[in-house]
């Protein structure tokens, strides 16, 4: 891969991902074995007038060896300094980038109700300053390949080999090429994305219906004045930046608690560093009550009793089969990949920017006007050849969304 090729990437990510502002400060989470792309993506913040750029470095290894080694205690407690940390972040604001490129099966063999506590334990404490920079910040997820998870996607080839190909499968998401200028690709596919979402939000529904051969028939209530989201969008500081990267979904913020039926998922999920495959949820009054996996299963019930919320819809997302990701016929084991080339749902925190009106309300309105709360964001895939999703909006009125996997409007 041309090194050239590589440094547009990294211009992308802080230009169109994340739009780092003169003057702004910018947090970089990144594994260790990236330095070179990290480097270059901290030279692309300074060119783009950043103030000050900290890289926050991880590991695989490491992250397993804590979780393994380190008592319930220890794990569930935030150091001084850690919420140190959060405070200046919630008042400072800085732009957030996420470099993706974790092996997918790197927390195989860790007991998931140790991370689950800890997780909750470390979230009360965290929650009041994530709450205090919700919608107010620029933040991106991009990825690199990492050795593992390159193996992973392409099993049968050579470490080397399978990396490039790799490094070929994620640039050709995010339409960077050689000879192209990604940026003025991006300003195109974000403008169409906002025809697609006014054209969505205009018709109101009240619910959708997903239905599918594979088991799949379920029903999802949106909230009155939920509205349609996807590519781009502006923080409550009025700043523009593309919070994923690659992305194909619309998506909106459902009514909390207003769900029934089942949902078959038609792709593995990659959670906390282990593989859960081949499972599905049944809803009843809004909440999970059953679910079923032929690999992950204690680690997806433990997902969903992760909190009150953790148990309910907060996103639905369209993505059509017949889509650049979805063509590639490649299973990344990463959400940020697989949810993009597939119809997907999230189970816990709702959107609060994908409400009309949102940066007039405080979040306990949105809370109370139907956004779901939960430390946990989770997306799993839906998306068949056969999925029909019908709207129906509050006079009754049937709209066929998706029919055979597409967009039928």
């Amino acid at each position: 891969m041309k090194k050239t090729t590589i440094k547009k990437y990294a211009k992308l990510i802080v230009r169109i991902g994340a739009n780092v502002q003169k003057g702004q400060s910018v947090t970089i989470s990144c594994a260790a074995d990236q330095a070179e792309f990290c480097a270059m993506v901290v030279d692309e913040c300074y060119k783009a007038g950043a103030r000050y750029v900290a890289v926050e470095w991880h590991d695989d290894r490491v992250t397993k060896l804590t979780y393994r080694h380190e008592t319930l205690k220890t794990l569930s407690t935030v150091l001084p300094w850690q919420e140190e940390k959060m405070k200046w972040m919630s008042e400072e604001l800085p732009c957030r980038i996420v470099i993706l490129s974790d092996d997918p099966d790197g927390m195989k063999g860790i007991d998931p109700t140790k991370v689950k506590k800890a997780r909750i334990a470390r979230y009360k404490v965290s929650k009041p300053y994530s709450d205090a920079m919700e919608s107010k910040y620029q933040w991106t997820i991009a990825a690199v390949p990492g050795e593992a998870w390159a193996k992973k996607v392409f099993p049968g080839m050579r470490k080397g080999k399978a990396v490039e190909k790799l490094w070929q499968a994620i640039l050709e998401t995010v339409y960077v090429t050689d000879d192209n200028d990604p940026i003025e690709v991006w300003n195109k596919v974000n403008a169409d994305f906002k025809e697609r979402c006014k054209k969505l939000t205009s018709y109101r529904f009240d619910s959708l219906h997903y239905t599918s051969s594979n088991g799949t028939d379920f029903t999802v209530w949106l909230m009155p004045r939920s509205n349609w989201c996807g590519g781009g969008e502006f923080d409550l500081n009025g700043h523009y930046f593309n919070p994923n990267m690659p992305t194909i979904e619309v998506f909106t913020t459902p009514m909390k608690g207003r769900a029934e039926g089942r949902l078959v998922s038609t792709k593995p999920l990659s959670y906390q560093g282990q593989l859960i495959e081949n499972f599905a949820f049944t809803f009843k009054d809004g909440k999970v009550v059953k679910v079923e996996a032929e690999k992950g299963q204690k680690l997806l019930e433990e997902m969903v009793s992760t909190d009150e919320g953790a148990c309910m819809i907060g996103e639905v997302a369209l993505v059509p089969q017949d889509s650049p990701i979805s063509n590639q016929g490649i299973l990344y084991y990463e959400t940020l990949f697989d949810e993009n080339a597939s119809c997907h749902v999230a189970l816990g925190r709702g959107y609060a920017d994908c409400v009309e009106g949102y940066g007039e309300m405080t979040l306990e309105e949105l809370r109370e006007l139907g956004v779901n709360e939960s430390m946990i964001h989770v997306d799993f895939m839906v998306g068949a050849p056969d999925l029909s999703i019908v709207g129906r909006t509050k006079d009754g009125k049937e709209v066929q969304i998706f029919k055979n996997g597409n967009f039928a409007i």
